[in-house]
C-alpha cells in the first residue's frame, strides 16, 4: 500500500517549507504523536489552493484529500514534496513522519509510544466552559472586542521563524480592518497579493479554520469547540458514544496497519471517553493555533481562538512580561501532546496578538516563531 509514509524519503530532497508550511507540519507530527490513530484526520490540514506572493513570481502548492491514494494523488504529492514547499504542503508526510519516529525510534529523548501513553484519569470530562486558571483568556478575548484600535487601517506583521539556530523562514502578512488577509514574503510580496485579490480569509487554505475562529468569538465555549473541530474535518466530533467508539476503532486498526507495514508496532488504544476528549483537546489545540498563526492581526481570530484555548484541561496560563510589555504566557504541556513536548505562546496582554511561539518536539530542534505587530495603512505600504 503506498501512502504519507512512502513520501518521507522525500523531505530529504525539499527545500524549505514556505510560511506557515513548517509549523503547520510540526503541528501535524505532535499530533500524531499524541495519537498515531489521527494520521489519517490530519490530512483535514492539507488545504487546498493556497498562495503565498513572492517579491519576484507567485508559488501555488496544490495538495488534495484522496484517502484511496490513486497514481495521481501519488504524483501529485511526488511533485509537490520535490518543489518548493507552499502553504499547506507537507502536512501528511510530517504525520506520518511522526507515526515512524514515534514507532521506530522511542529511544528519542522524552518520545512516546504509540498506544502507551499515560491514562488520562477515569474521572467525568471537566466543563468546557474554561476554569480560573484560564479565565484570564476569556478576559482578553472580551476586551479585544471592544477594543479600539491605533491609527490606520490594518495591522501588519512580520512572523520570523528560527529552528534550532537557523532561521526557516519569515513571513509579512497584511491583516485589513475590514478582515482581509494577505500574505508575502516581503511587503512587496504583500502588495502583490493585494493588486491580485489573494483574500487569504477568503480564498485561502486555513479560510476554515479562520472561519471557525470568528464564530467561535460569539459562541458558547463548548459550541465554538464543535464547530472549529467539524471544519477541520475531525471525525469523532459530535458522534454518540457508540458511533465514536466505532469510529475510534476503524482509526485506531488503521494505523495499526499503516505502521506494521512499515516494519514499526503500534497497540491500539482502547476506546473512552477520556481518550477521545485527550484527542480532541489535542486537535483542537493544533487547529486554533494554525488559525492563530494565520489570522493574528484580526481580532475576531483572536477573540475565538483564546476563547477556545480556555476550554483545554491541560492548558495553563500566567501573567508575564516581554520586552518591557505586559503579556499573557499560555502554556500547553506534554498532556496535550500524549505525554511528549510543548509548546508554549506568548500574546500582548491588551491586544492578544502573538508576540512568540516556542514549540518542543522530542528528536527536534526548537522551534521559535517572534512576531512584530505595527498599524499601517495599507495604501501606504
Amino acid at each position: 500500500m503506498t501512502d504519507e509514509l512512502d513520501l518521507i524519503g522525500e523531505l530529504g530532497k525539499a527545500e524549505a517549507l514556505r510560511p506557515e508550511a513548517y509549523q503547520r507540519a510540526r503541528t501535524a507530527l505532535r499530533a500524531a504523536m499524541a495519537d498515531p490513530g489521527t494520521v489519517r484526520l490530519l490530512d483535514a490540514m492539507s488545504m487546498e489552493n493556497t498562495t503565498v506572493e513572492k517579491a519576484s513570481t507567485m508559488e501555488t502548492t496544490t495538495t488534495t484529500r484522496d484517502h484511496k491514494f490513486s497514481p495521481e494523488t501519488q504524483r501529485r504529492r511526488r511533485m509537490s514534496m520535490k518543489s518548493r514547499l507552499g502553504i499547506g504542503a507537507g502536512v501528511g508526510v510530517a504525520a506520518a513522519a511522526a507515526v515512524v519516529a514515534v514507532a521506530l525510534n522511542s529511544s528519542a529523548p522524552g518520545a512516546g509510544v504509540p498506544g502507551d501513553n499515560p491514562p488520562v484519569a477515569a474521572s467525568a470530562p471537566a466543563a468546557v466552559d474554561g476554569s480560573a486558571e484560564r479565565a484570564p483568556l476569556m478576559t482578553l478575548a472580551g476586551s479585544i472586542k471592544t477594543a479600539t484600535p491605533p491609527a490606520g487601517d490594518g495591522w501588519l506583521v512580520k512572523a520570523t521563524q528560527v529552528h534550532g539556530k537557523k532561521t526557516m523562514q519569515v513571513i509579512y502578512t497584511l491583516y485589513t480592518d475590514d478582515h482581509a488577509i494577505y500574505t508575502g514574503d516581503s511587503v512587496k510580496g504583500v502588495k502583490r497579493a493585494i493588486s491580485k485579490n489573494q483574500d487569504q480569509l477568503k480564498d485561502g487554505g486555513y479560510a476554515p479554520l479562520l472561519k471557525a475562529a470568528v464564530a467561535a468569538a460569539d459562541r458558547s465555549p463548548a459550541d465554538g469547540r464543535t464547530l472549529m473541530l467539524k471544519a477541520a474535518g475531525d471525525r469523532l466530533v459530535g458522534l454518540d458514544s457508540a458511533a465514536q467508539k466505532t469510529e475510534w476503532d476503524k482509526q485506531q486498526a488503521a494505523a495499526q496497519v499503516i505502521v506494521k507495514q512499515k516494519g514499526g508496532n503500534f497497540k491500539p488504544k482502547p476506546y473512552s471517553p477520556q481518550a477521545v476528549k485527550a484527542h480532541l483537546d489535542n486537535a483542537l489545540w493544533a487547529y486554533s493555533t494554525q488559525a492563530l498563526s494565520a489570522g493574528d492581526g484580526n481580532t475576531e481570530v483572536r477573540a475565538g481562538v483564546l476563547r477556545l484555548l480556555s476550554t483545554i484541561d491541560a492548558v495553563s496560563v500566567k501573567d508575564s512580561t516581554t520586552n518591557g510589555t505586559a503579556t499573557l504566557t499560555i502554556i500547553a504541556g506534554p498532556e496535550v501532546f500524549g505525554g511528549a513536548g510543548d509548546e508554549v505562546l506568548t500574546v500582548d496582554a491588551k491586544t492578544g496578538m502573538l508576540v512568540k511561539d516556542v514549540s518542543t518536539v522530542p528528536g527536534l530542534p526548537k522551534s521559535t516563531t517572534t512576531y512584530e505587530s505595527s498599524r499601517v495603512t495599507a495604501a501606504e505600504l
